[in-house]
């Protein structure tokens, strides 16, 4: 096991999975939010920074240590997240795949390296306008060998990334399929229980699907996990994920009729 910090993760893997794979055209993010949004997220964006910066000049250093590589990775795939264009987001993920690789190479059952590596490649693929679709194949792959070597990193991670990418994924044409997402989010959900993001993402899903009572039930434990989840997912390196996940519970609830 090890450690992770910055839940920018979490947050942005959602986004990325947004694929228009079926026309075989990347996601692309919108022109930017409100006012309010850009400035909650300007501390986060130079806390993201930093902890790059950080990791790149030990990666740089040490550029056989493995743990350097990976968290040079991990901490590019955050970077990545408040990039302002498409060339900004490529340079960093571009730089991140070739560590994760270059580790595979050297250590092939390195479960950190195969989950940021799909992660990465995630980010690259938001940016292509056309060919998302074999990155896309590939963080498949990459994210079910992490699974198969250490399920619970990250807080159930390779599970949570499988459930989104076949949440998100058109079933025509790509890997779209929900009888895998329902398995691999609920199976996320229920590795690591105390995480918002799993739950979030499962109610998510099952209000997608209108499955009313388990969307109920989710809300519920939800509920139940928040006060703890403030106290065990606190300061600097969680910032962004709360600002997503307070919006996320409250539109989940409005849309669910249930109480805050």
């Amino acid at each position: 096991m090890f450690a992770t910090h910055n839940s920018v993760v979490r947050r942005g893997v959602r986004r990325l999975l947004t694929l228009t794979l079926a026309a075989g055209v990347g996601f692309a993010p919108g022109a930017g939010g409100s006012r309010a949004e850009e400035t909650n997220r300007a501390r986060p964006a130079v806390h993201a920074q930093q902890l790059f910066a950080a990791a790149q000049k030990k990666f740089n250093l040490e550029p056989t240590n493995p743990v350097a590589a990976w968290e040079f990775a991990r901490t590019g795939f955050d970077r990545a997240e408040f990039a302002t264009n498409d060339a900004e987001r490529a340079a960093i993920a571009v730089q991140a795949i070739a560590a994760c690789r270059k580790l595979i190479a050297r250590e092939s059952n390195s479960a950190p390296a195969h989950y940021y590596l799909g992660m990465n490649l995630g980010q690259l693929a938001r940016t292509k306008l056309l060919g998302a679709l074999p990155i896309v194949d590939e963080m498949e792959r990459e994210f079910k060998v992490a699974r198969a070597l250490d399920e619970r990193m990250d807080h159930a991670g390779p599970d949570r990334n499988l459930g989104l990418l076949y949440f998100e994924a058109p079933s025509i044409g790509s890997v779209g399929d929900r009888t895998k997402a329902r398995k691999h989010l609920e199976r996320a959900a229920e590795l690591a229980p105390e995480f918002p993001e799993n739950r979030l993402n499962l109610a998510e899903a099952y209000l997608k699907w209108q499955d009313k009572k388990p969307l109920h039930r989710e809300l519920d434990a939800l509920k139940k996990i928040w006060p703890a989840a403030k106290t065990n997912f606190a300061g600097a390196d969680w910032e962004a994920a709360w600002l997503d996940w307070q919006r996320r519970n409250g539109q989940l609830r409005a849309k669910a009729g249930v109480r805050p």
